[in-house]
């Protein structure tokens, strides 16, 4: 009898483990720098080749209307900590230590953590305090990382300025970021393939300045590696970071982790307005900073070999918030503080309800030069912003034909007051030089 209990209850051990190890999937997101949802081959780009997106998306969800912020550093406060700007985006290039971030959510359910690629949070263009603390990234949930523009900016690509879990690496001339930031990935996954891991990855590509990869030919040109800022070299830039892209897929399928990993691809803002994509016989502008669909709509694939059996395409509105509460759903834990919406129902096809409306407060706080900042609330067909104009976007997609809000359709009435009643939960924007910014980056740029 005793030799049959213990036989049971290792039984029970051995299928609650395996039961668990279902449950809690390994997540890795990626969020490319700067490009829109025009940009990608599977979107209808004519120049831009991504086949490993482009394959990702086919076996799984690949989303059209999800929407960012206009620019990097609010989009990075609010997917990390998924909440609004109004509730706690300070300063461009800031994170405030005291927020709690997803790093912070997957570490306390017992996931090894990791961010790679781009940082940017300590507050070193506004000279804030502490901006040289080398433990900010542990502080915010990652038991490990590698990273650049930690502590002082320096090059991204050819002869990276990056640390390294508290120690600045050294590289030269041949040694190309993006190619650092996957090697560690690869290794990061063959190390914690036995326990479950969050990988977080905001890349340096595809941001300018527009040099040569090493695919490129120019790349033999020593002289053009860290000179230069040509968007011709952008094309080559996507295809380059779509194949980093594979080579972390590649080693999620060769550690046998390819069927129980979320493998998340998205944009942080819309795509540089130095680059011009052909999309489908259209020339679209990169529209990053401004407030028009191309600033914002970016590009989202969600691939989960296990749950999502069906390709498809999801024109749902999807918020940034939503990926803090889709992490909340999965990690299933009891008190959830995102204001997103999980996406858990989605992903399994199971009675998911769409929002229908999605607000955006946009408020850049980036630089003494002009940039566009508003608060808006949009269907999929039209938006309102606060201050009173009304357009049908979806149709007059660079917002030059404002809809007379006196003389209505019925239709039009309808979406006015649905935008109208979410707008007005939303606080107003602040005076423009909100916490005294530009004076603080006046005083950094005289300092030096």
């Amino acid at each position: 009898m005793k030799y049959i209990f213990f036989l049971f209850l290792s039984l029970c051990f051995f299928s609650c483990s395996t039961e668990l190890k279902i449950d809690k999937p390994n997540v890795i997101l990626i969020m490319a720098d700067d490009i829109g949802f025009e940009a990608l081959g599977l979107n209808g780009a004519i120049n831009y080749k991504t086949p490993v997106l482009d394959s990702l998306a086919r076996n799984g969800i690949n989303f059209t209307n999800a929407y960012s912020q206009p620019l990097c550093s609010p989009t990075r406060v609010k997917i990390m900590t998924g909440k609004p700007n109004y509730v706690n985006y300070e300063y461009f290039t800031y994170l405030n230590p005291s927020q709690k971030t997803f790093g912070n959510l997957f570490q306390e359910n017992g996931y090894k953590t990791s961010i790679v690629g781009k940082w940017q949070l300590n507050g070193v263009q506004f000279d804030l305090e502490n901006n040289q603390n080398l433990d900010r990234p542990y502080d915010a949930g990652f038991d490990e990382y590698c990273l650049w523009w930690l502590t002082e900016r320096g090059d991204r690509f050819a002869n990276p300025n990056i640390f390294q879990n508290g120690k600045k690496i050294e590289t030269t001339i041949d040694d190309y970021g993006p190619n650092i930031f996957s090697n560690f990935i690869v290794d990061y996954i063959e190390r914690n393939k036995n326990t479950p891991f969050f990988v977080y990855y905001p890349m340096a590509l595809v941001h300018d300045p527009f040099r040569p990869t090493p695919d490129s030919k120019d790349w033999n040109d020593l002289t053009k590696r860290n000179i230069g800022n040509n968007p011709k070299y952008f094309s080559e830039m996507v295809t380059y970071m779509d194949k980093v892209i594979g080579e972390i897929s590649d080693a999620l399928t060769k550690n046998n982790l390819d069927k129980n990993t979320i493998l998340i691809f998205l944009g942080d803002n819309g795509t540089d307005t130095k680059v011009t994509t052909l999309n489908n016989g259209n020339q679209i502008q990169g529209s990053k900073g401004r407030t028009i669909k191309h600033a914002s709509n970016v590009p989202l694939i969600i691939n989960w070999n296990t749950k999502i059996k069906n390709y498809r395409v999801s024109n749902a509105l999807i918020d940034l918030t939503d990926f803090y509460a889709t992490f909340e759903d999965i990690l299933n834990v009891k008190n959830y503080e995102s204001y997103g919406k999980s996406l858990i129902p989605l992903l399994l096809d199971d009675s998911y309800l769409e929002r229908d409306v999605l607000v955006t407060y946009y408020n850049p706080m980036w630089s003494t030069r002009g940039l566009d900042r508003g608060i808006f609330a949009q269907s999929k067909d039209y938006k309102l912003y606060k201050k009173g104009k009304f357009f049908k976007y979806s149709e007059d997609i660079y917002e030059k034909r404002p809809i007379s809000t006196t003389d209505l359709t019925e239709k039009e009435n309808e979406e006015y007051n649905l935008l109208k009643k979410s707008l007005d939960t939303i606080p107003d924007l602040p005076k423009e030089n909100y916490n005294q910014w530009k004076e603080r980056l006046r005083r950094v740029r005289n300092s030096n």
